[in-house]
Parts: structure tokens; C-alpha cells; sequence
């Protein structure tokens, strides 16, 4: 039996994307991008900040990290919290230690219930991403246009209220979106987002409501990705972004400037018997004379698409 000849036939078929976001490019073939001071590899640290409600909402799907077991599950509600009582502040410490600026990726209803704590990031220097309302606050398509701006905007609310700045980039929940959430991101007046995962520098998407950079945060240098999923220890995951890092100054050498994404997860990292490995990369960091700790709207800025 052979197929119809329109099961091949696909409208946006075209070299490069099948959607007007932004035009494919080569990394390789670009421009080479110049970091601040010449440095040679921007290093953006992004560490979560959640709160996980007792009851998952599974709407529209349940957030890595959720409750797990019968209600109240105390077991996982209270693991997360000791992520935001104690890792938190233990991770300020550690880049307070090498000077270094990150971004805090925080659900609104998390600064509301660490205010202080929120507005110390904030005083040291941080930057604060929009990251949903809490872990109830997933998206995907389906859910409905004006409830995706509600959460848009309330979680924007919120954390302004509590920390006095109004964030400019968002993380979405698993990095999930909508076919709707470039154009409402930047309907909402923010600058950039960090869920596409599919380059290594930034670039630019172009939305009905305007423009909008995304910031690779790629999950596979995530420690939820490689302690938590895989298994590994904290020393090997230190090891691999060491690695990472040694490639990609490597690669700076002849095609400019590249991006080492860090994603941190206070109860996975910031454990007793991982934080010192944690605060020995980024020791090892510190020392390198090409490494630029940079903030994810640092980056954006500086990358000049």
C-alpha cells in the first residue's frame, strides 16, 4: 500500500526553522561575539527558587520536583523547604565568596514567603527571573490564552511587590510553553527568556508584541539532570562542567565568545555533602582568566542580537 502523496507535503517545509521566531544559523558560521573586557566564556549561573504547594494541581501537567507520595506528603514539601531555608543562603554564600552575580529563577510565592531573603539577592547584586507563581503554575498549550497571561502578569506582580525591581526575564516552569508564551512574554514588557535550549548563545525571536532574546539554560548541565536523574555524584558533576568549560574556552579561541549555563537546585546542591564540591567549581571558575560571571540579562545584553 503506498501513501497518499499529500502525507508529505508540509506547508512550512523550508532551509532552517518551520516558524517565523527567528531565521536557523550556524553557530560555527556567525559572527564571533566579543564578551565584556575580552573575556572568553560568559559563565550564567541560574539558581531555582520554588515553592511547592502539598497538593499538585497536574494542571496541565504536574512540575519535576512535586509532591510524589499520599497527601500531605511532608517527606518531598519538607526536602524543598530546607532547599529555600538553608540552601539558599548557603549558595549566596559560596558565589558571595568569589564575587560572583547570578540570577535567582523564583516563583512570586516564594519571595512572598522569604521576603528578606528575596530582597538580600536582590541587595547583593542578583538578578531576579519570573518563574511562574509557584510550582502549581505550569504551562503548556491548553491552557487557556488569558489564564497564561494571569500567570504571566501575577507572577511579575508579585515578585516587584516584594523585592522592588521588576523582573526582565522569565523561566518557565520545566521550561514548558505554550505555542502563545513568546508573544505574551513579550506582551508583558520582559526581555528574555531562558526555556529554548536549542543554541548556545543567544538569540532573538520576533513575536506579534515584539522582541524577545532567549538565553540557552540548557537542562543537561542541570544538577537536577545529572546528580538527581543520573545518579551522579556531586565531585562528577563538577568534573563535567570543568570539562564543558575547557571546551568551550577552547572554542572562543577561534569563533568568539560562548556561554557555560549553570542551573542549581538548592535541596539537590546545596546538601552538606555537596556544597563543597559545588563551591570548588566554582573556585575553579573564579580562577580562570577567561571566565565572565555574567547574569542572564548581562548576557543578553552583551551578546548584541
Amino acid at each position: 500500500m503506498s501513501l497518499d502523496p499529500s502525507y508529505l507535503e508540509y506547508p512550512h517545509r523550508a532551509r532552517g526553522m518551520d516558524h517565523g521566531l527567528y531565521p536557523w544559523s550556524n553557530l560555527f558560521e556567525r559572527p564571533p561575539l566579543a564578551w565584556p573586557q575580552g573575556k572568553a566564556v560568559a559563565v550564567v549561573i541560574v539558581v531555582s527558587c520554588e515553592f511547592f504547594p502539598l497538593t499538585p494541581s497536574d494542571v496541565p501537567f504536574r512540575a519535576p520536583g512535586h509532591m510524589q507520595t499520599a497527601y500531605p506528603d511532608y517527606r518531598h514539601f519538607t526536602a524543598r523547604d530546607y532547599g529555600s531555608r538553608l540552601g539558599v543562603p548557603r549558595l549566596v554564600e559560596a558565589l558571595a565568596k568569589v564575587g560572583a552575580r547570578a540570577s535567582f529563577a523564583m516563583n512570586s510565592r516564594w519571595a512572598e514567603r522569604f521576603p528578606l531573603l528575596a530582597r538580600e539577592i536582590v541587595a547583593a547584586g542578583h538578578e531576579v527571573i519570573a518563574h511562574s507563581t509557584d510550582m502549581n503554575g505550569t504551562i503548556a498549550t491548553g491552557l487557556a490564552e488569558a489564564d497564561e497571561r494571569a500567570l504571566i502578569s501575577g507572577s511579575l506582580a508579585g515578585l516587584e511587590a516584594v523585592t522592588g525591581v521588576r523582573p526582565k526575564g522569565w523561566l518557565s516552569i520545566a521550561r514548558s510553553q505554550s505555542w502563545n508564551t513568546p508573544r505574551l512574554l513579550a506582551e508583558a514588557g520582559l526581555g528574555h527568556c531562558l526555556d529554548w535550549v536549542n543554541d548556545e548563545l543567544p538569540f532573538r525571536m520576533a513575536t506579534p508584541a515584539g522582541s524577545l532574546i532567549n538565553v540557552p539554560l540548557n537542562h543537561e548541565l542541570s544538577d537536577r539532570q545529572v546528580i538527581a536523574t543520573c545518579q551522579q555524584s556531586a565531585d562528577s558533576y563538577a568534573e563535567q562542567l570543568r570539562d564543558a568549560y575547557a571546551l568551550l574556552a577552547g572554542e572562543a579561541a577561534t569563533h568568539g565568545g560562548r556561554m557555560l549555563p549553570i542551573h542549581l537546585t538548592p535541596y539537590i546542591s546545596a546538601l552538606p555533602y555537596r556544597i563543597d564540591a559545588i563551591e570548588g567549581l566554582l573556585g575553579w571558575l573564579a580562577a580562570q582568566p577567561g571566565a565572565w560571571f555574567a547574569r542572564s540579562d548581562e548576557v543578553a545584553a552583551a551578546s548584541g542580537v
